[in-house]
């Protein structure tokens, strides 16, 4: 793990409780949640924050996967087309408040096409996005609802979350690329 360590296991499970604790305060009916989770690693964390909620509330809000490849707005600009993964909504999102959840925003484009996905599904009361980190460097004018950490990067360096679930641990690393 080379680079910069900016977030250990301890941290980042603070980190959760914390944002579990804040959706929580900005949504206090649990029922209407629902918890969507942007791949890859926006799932885990998608995860972790539904089983803090129903930690919190003794509900277990309706967890979904979303992949927003076919909603990427540089489709006809790559040589190669992305591998769809499943998208996974098994409940509807009419008049609920929806979470989207992913590890770290950058340009915002992710979050877009995110939303826009969701949009397909129907018609949410509200949309919320939640992320690990966010290191800056914004293309669109997209702002994260719940934050973990807040960074300052250049766009020369990455920004890697590492989770126990693919990674076997926990950390948020940067490093030069």
């Amino acid at each position: 793990m080379a680079g910069k360590v900016l977030m250990n296991s301890e941290t980042m499970t603070e980190t959760v409780t914390r944002i579990t604790r804040e959706i929580l305060e900005r949504n206090p009916d649990a029922n209407k949640l629902v918890i969507v989770g942007i791949r890859t690693r926006g799932i885990h964390l998608a995860r972790r924050l539904a089983d803090q909620i129903e930690k919190k509330t003794g509900i277990k809000p309706p967890l979904g996967t979303l992949d927003i490849s076919l909603y990427r707005d540089d489709l006809g600009i790559k040589d190669e087309w992305p591998e769809l993964k499943k998208t996974d909504i098994p409940f509807t999102v009419d008049k609920k408040s929806v979470i989207l959840v992913d590890d770290v925003i950058f340009t915002g484009r992710t979050s877009r096409a995110a939303i826009e996905a969701i949009m397909d599904f129907g018609r949410p009361s509200i949309i919320q996005l939640a992320v690990l980190v966010d290191r800056g460097h914004r293309e669109l004018p997209i702002q994260a609802d719940y934050t973990g950490n807040r960074i300052d990067t250049n766009t020369g360096e990455k920004v890697k979350v590492l989770l126990s679930e693919t990674d076997g641990t926990d950390a948020v690393v940067v490093s030069q690329e």
